[in-house]
């Protein structure tokens, strides 16, 4: 077996996530006090605890998720799981820090810091409920493109934000425009298009100034050369240049996560198993959907660390 390491975005969120992680590993518990001692503040309370309305909070949920995420990785690497043996690391949208982090390209406390300032930067890119998203369930992309060129008029945006998997296309922008989206969407045959109950409209062009925001934090931010290249959501090319790897991070705040197009690449790239690592299972179910071939795996409680280790034993 090959493994590709994959991170989940956000949606992946629920309260007590990591709580049996940080228990049982002391290497996973190292993470949360990492992260809480970057933001200053008690995020892995919150975590654990709750409320989710504040969990919710993309300004919390980004560096959450990837806490999770490191925090799993860290427990793997306790039983002997490398991430240097994976082939890559790709992660869907915040979760591309993740995976950057877990490949020893930044460290856990600046991807902290990074994800609080990307969660702010794109909350406050565009005022309250003057963006949207909406879900364009059974359209094809070739559709889904034309709907959002149909549904932007004069200044307000449509852009298609996520091709998460067949059938699962996302589009963002100014609300009247995702509106109409939502109804050219119903008249093109959409079996269930719907607006998203998200706080801002990411991935977008509106989130021009979150993308500026990033792209001055990340100028300062010491990004070191993966232990393996990263599959960028953007560009879907292989990146172990800190550099290119700085401005794919840019480029990632306003354009499409490209998750169906990354995860049918993966058998080109020889990768015949994907570990989902963190938070839910949402990538293990679309890849599911994206290419039937591929195995996959989730790993985000102490069973999951000891059946993936025992895997990696027998793939060695």
């Amino acid at each position: 077996m090959t493994f590709a390491f994959t991170f989940p975005g956000q949606g992946s969120q629920s309260v007590g996530m990591g709580r049996l992680l940080h228990d049982a590993y002391p290497a996973a518990a190292r993470v949360f006090e990492e992260v809480d001692d970057a933001l200053g503040e008690k995020l892995s309370h919150l975590i654990f605890e709750g409320p989710e309305e504040a969990l919710r909070l993309t300004a919390n949920t980004q560096p959450a998720l990837m806490a999770v995420s490191l925090a799993a990785m860290r427990a793997l690497e306790a039983e002997g799981v490398r991430v240097a043996d994976a082939r890559l690391v790709a992660g869907h949208s915040l979760g591309e820090y993740s995976a950057l982090a877990a490949a020893g390209a930044l460290s856990i406390a600046d991807a902290a810091r990074l994800l609080r300032l990307r969660g702010e930067a794109m909350q406050t890119a565009v005022p309250a409920g003057e963006g949207a998203m909406a879900a364009l369930l059974g359209l094809d992309m070739e559709t889904a493109e034309e709907v959002a060129r149909l549904a932007a008029e004069g200044e307000e945006v449509c852009d298609v934000a996520n091709d998460n998997a067949p059938g699962q296309v996302v589009v963002s922008g100014s609300l009247a425009a995702v509106e109409r989206a939502v109804a050219i969407a119903k008249e093109k045959g959409a079996r269930r298009p719907m607006l998203l109950p998200v706080s801002a409209p990411f991935h977008c062009r509106l989130m021009a100034p979150a993308a500026e925001a990033m792209a001055d934090a990340l100028s300062t931010v010491d990004l070191k050369a993966p232990a393996v290249p990263v599959l960028a959501n953007v560009s879907l090319e292989l990146l172990s240049d800190p550099a290119a790897i700085k401005a794919s991070l840019v480029r990632q705040v306003t354009e499409r996560v490209r998750w169906r197009e990354s995860v049918a690449k993966f058998a080109s790239l020889g990768v015949t198993t994907q570990a989902e690592i963190g938070a839910g299972k949402v990538l293990a179910g679309l890849s599911k959907r994206i290419d039937k071939e591929l195995v996959t795996m989730v790993v985000n409680t102490p069973d999951d660390v000891k059946a993936m280790a025992e895997n990696w034993v027998a793939a060695a």
